[in-house]
Parts: structure tokens; sequence; C-alpha cells
């Protein structure tokens, strides 16, 4: 079933796109929420650790993979608003061939690499031979990630994000399970919860290619549609490869202010990596904001109906301000309850719970400019300008930079809840200006095409005006004698 966002109260279809986005984000964070723990509280705070050590190691490469899915998607919403149903086929086959190829070359470089890179970040000599066994499974699951997200981006440009919500809510279902079979009965340890997020994210894959196969004759691709074509597989890397980047951009400060968390120890390890989780379950309803919003801007430029951008865009900003405020209330009364799902309860973990109740406490009251954040951004990704999502990916890059750099030595584990605030807020002074003068381009394109028709419809209309004119011969003998009988203008008369 497929959905048109070009029409009605921006509110209503925003919420409508992001409600089941939403829900489909909540069973995906499961997975790593799940792995965490079942890891923590059935092998230790160590184990929860060794896994919270790789997390941004994992948003580093998973985050590329799941941002070029979403850039390839908007060229297929805006054939989708435009009505070209033939070429959005054509993008949608490019589009899969192009994330076969980056799915085959990135699980070999990151399989060779992960080593390295767990030992350039520091992580402590206690957790490393679990953190290298849980990150190498997650590498070689990239081509599930690929087959998931490419499909759900898909489907969610025509409009339907429920679709893909009932299959991680199985193949949530099927993690817990493996889960607990890999880690309990097969004794596999850390790398039983790779394992299993892997395999769970692949049959959640191979759901939704099922379900396009049979359900939308739409997608159903005919023998000319799927030639690869240059140009097309061009226009979604324009696309993709800046969206994905600015996840990799911001990745790398991350990735330095985890080198930074390393140094201050496991338990710091520890508490970040809970509340890291409970953060990423929090910002689920923001993140189907942003993903609505990349669809609905997408969709309404392609429709040419460039009006509803602005009332789309602060409808959304206003619903993530309320859900920020909701958030952060939550936390303050529940935090430490929260952080006892990954820690089991106990005089000796007492203050691990007490680091992850002021981590994501700290961070929920910033969560208003992270809202920003996301919505911005997937605006103006959606509107086409996704370059711009690399240089908003850079400030945030700089801001953790600076903090783990500056700050975290001489202030410790505080200086490390406040990274992430610092980091939204350098972003929000780029995206605000940036999200407006990206509409007014729009504009002023729209206006210059308008103008372009406009002219060439009167030289159409003149030009056949003159040639029926000249065809007629009682119009064409009346002109000859006109100019026989009058007199040129220059022309002296005797």
């Amino acid at each position: 079933m497929t959905k048109n966002l070009t029409a009605g109260s921006p509110v209503k279809l925003i919420l409508g796109f992001a409600i089941p986005t939403m829900f489909g984000l909540l069973f995906q964070q499961l997975y790593n929420m799940v792995d965490a723990m079942i890891v923590g509280r059935l092998l230790g705070p160590g184990a929860l650790a060794a896994v919270g050590a790789t997390g941004s190691i994992s948003f580093l490469i998973i985050g590329f993979c799941t941002g070029v899915c979403s850039g390839f998607a908007i060229p297929v919403a805006r054939q989708m608003g435009a009505g070209e149903h033939g070429a959005m086929r054509r993008y949608v086959a490019n589009a899969a061939y192009l994330s076969a190829a980056f799915a085959l070359v990135m699980t070999a470089g990151t399989g060779f690499a992960c080593r390295a890179i767990l030992a350039a970040m520091d992580t402590p000599a206690d957790i490393f031979a679990d953190s290298y066994d849980y990150i190498f499974i997650i590498f070689m699951g990239i081509p599930a990630t690929y087959l998931y997200n490419l499909l759900a981006g898909v489907l969610r440009s025509l409009g339907d994000s429920r679709t893909p919500v009932y299959f991680l809510a199985l193949s949530s279902v099927l993690n817990i399970g493996l889960d607990l079979a890999f880690i309990l009965w097969c004794g596999l340890g850390v790398a039983g919860a790779g394992l299993a997020t892997v395999l769970s994210q692949a049959v959640s894959g191979l759901a939704c290619l099922w379900t396009v196969h049979r359900r939308f004759p739409i997608l159903h691709l005919s023998r000319a549609e799927r030639r690869p074509d240059k140009k097309l597989c061009r226009d979604l890397c324009v696309m993709g490869v800046p969206m994905g980047l600015q996840f990799s951009v911001t990745a790398v400060g991350s990735i330095i202010l985890q080198s930074a968390v390393n140094g201050l120890g496991s338990l710091y390890v520890a508490a970040q990596a809970a509340g890291a989780k409970l953060q990423n379950l929090l910002y689920c309803p923001l993140d189907a904001l942003g993903a609505a919003m990349a669809t609905y801007c997408g969709q309404n430029v392609g429709a040419a109906k460039l009006d509803r951008l602005g009332k789309g865009v602060g409808a959304a900003a206003a619903v993530g301000c309320a859900w920020s405020a909701a958030a952060f209330a939550a936390m303050m009364a529940f935090a430490p309850a929260c952080a006892a799902w990954f820690i089991q309860p106990g005089e000796d973990t007492a203050p691990l719970i007490g680091l992850v109740s002021r981590f994501i406490r700290t961070l929920t009251a910033f969560f208003p400019p992270l809202a920003l954040v996301v919505i911005l951004r997937m605006s103006i990704q959606g509107m086409g300008y996704s370059i711009l999502a690399i240089l908003s990916g850079a400030m945030e890059m700089i801001a953790r930079m600076a903090v783990s750099w500056l700050l975290v030595p001489a202030f410790g584990f505080s200086a490390v809840c406040f990274a992430s605030p610092a980091a939204w807020v350098s972003a929000d002074l780029f995206l605000i200006p940036a999200c407006l003068v990206c509409i007014r381009r729009l504009y002023r394109r729209r206006e210059r095409f308008q103008r372009q028709e406009a002219f060439r419809l009167r030289e159409r209309t003149h030009v056949h005006s003159r040639a029926r004119w000249y065809a007629d011969p009682v119009q064409l003998h009346r002109h000859r004698d006109r100019r026989l009988n009058t007199p040129h203008p220059h022309r002296r008369i005797a």
C-alpha cells in the first residue's frame, strides 16, 4: 500500500507516517538493547563493556550503510511524488546494484581492519577479545543490513511505513530467542549475541524482499527497467554517499570520544554503553520524525508543492520538542530503574547505576536541540541538498573532538556527559540557516523553471500563429497589398 504525502494536513500526514516508523525503530533498537541486557545480566559488567566499546565503530560502519540506503530512497520518493512510476522502478533496480557492490566491499574491508581499529581506540586489554568477537560478527552481517535498510527505505518512499515494522517485530522476538540459545545453551558468550543480531537482521530483510515481490506490483521490474544505468547510479550516489558520510563523519567524533572514555577505565565504558542504549531507545521517535520528513519533503519537492515544506518542518519540530520534554521527565523519575535493565542491582553495582543515571539525564535535557538536528537534517536531505548533511556532521565531529581532547582529561566522566549535547547545539547553528537557504533556493529554481516554460509556450504559440497565417492565401495577399500601398517610413515621396 502506497501513501501520498503531497495533499492533506502536514501534521496528520507526518504523524501517520512517523508512528509506524517509530515502532519499527523501537524493534530495531531491541536488537542492541536485548544484547546489552542479556550480556550485562548474564555475563557481567565486563562483557557489557566489551559490547559497549564497539558502539562507535558499529555506528561508523552500520551508520554509513543506513545513511546510504536512506539517500537511495530519496530519488524513489521524488519519482513517486511526480507520478513517474517507470523512473521510480529504474532507480530501485540501480539502488539494488549499488547496495550489493557496497556491501561486498565493506564486508571485506571491515573484516580485515576491525582488530586494528580496536587497538587504535585503546580498547582495554581485559575486554579486547570479546569486543573483537562481537564486532567482527556484526561486520560480517553488513549484507543483511543493506538488504533490510534498502527495502525498508523503498517502502517508506512509497508511503508505506508499516510493512517493515511487522517483520522487525518478528525478528526482534527471534533475536531474543537466539540470544538466550547461543549464550545460555551453546555457551558462545558475547559472540553469540552478535550472531543472534546478524541472523535476526537477515530474517527481517528476507521477509521484506518476499513482501515486495508478493504485495507490491508497482515495484515489479520489466526487463528494460532492470538494466544498469550510469546516470541513475550517479544520481543515487550523489544522494546516498553524502548521507552515509554524514553518519560516518559524526561517528569519527564518537570514536574519538569512545577512545577518551576507554582511557577512564572499564567502569566508565560500561556506564556509557548502558546510557547509550537508553539514549537510542528514547531517540527512536525523533529518528522516526526524521524519516517521515525525508519522505515528506522528497514527495512534495517532486510534486512542486514547496509551500508545504515550511509547514511540515514546523509541525515536526513542535512534535519533536514535545517528545523531548516527555523523555526528560521520564528519565528524571525512572533513570535508575532503567539502568537496572542492563546491570544486576547490588552494592557493588550501585556506582555504575549512578553513572548511567547521570549520563542519560544530561542527554535528555538537551533533546530539543537533538530533535532539531534530526528533523532539519533529514528535511534538507529530502529536498535534495545532501551535501549539507556532511557539513552538519562535521560540526558535530568537531564539537565531540574538542570535548574529548580538552575537557575529558580535566573533568572526566562529567565532560563525557556533555559531549553529545555540545555536538547537537553546534550542528543546529549550521542547520537552521541552511534549511531556510534550501527552501529559498527551491523557490527560485521553481520560478526560473516557470519563466522558462512560459517563454517556451509563447514561442510555440507565436510560431504556430505565423504558420497558420502564412498558410492562408487570403491573409498572405492582403499583407502583400498593404506592403505595396504603404510608403516606407524612411522613403521620400516625390
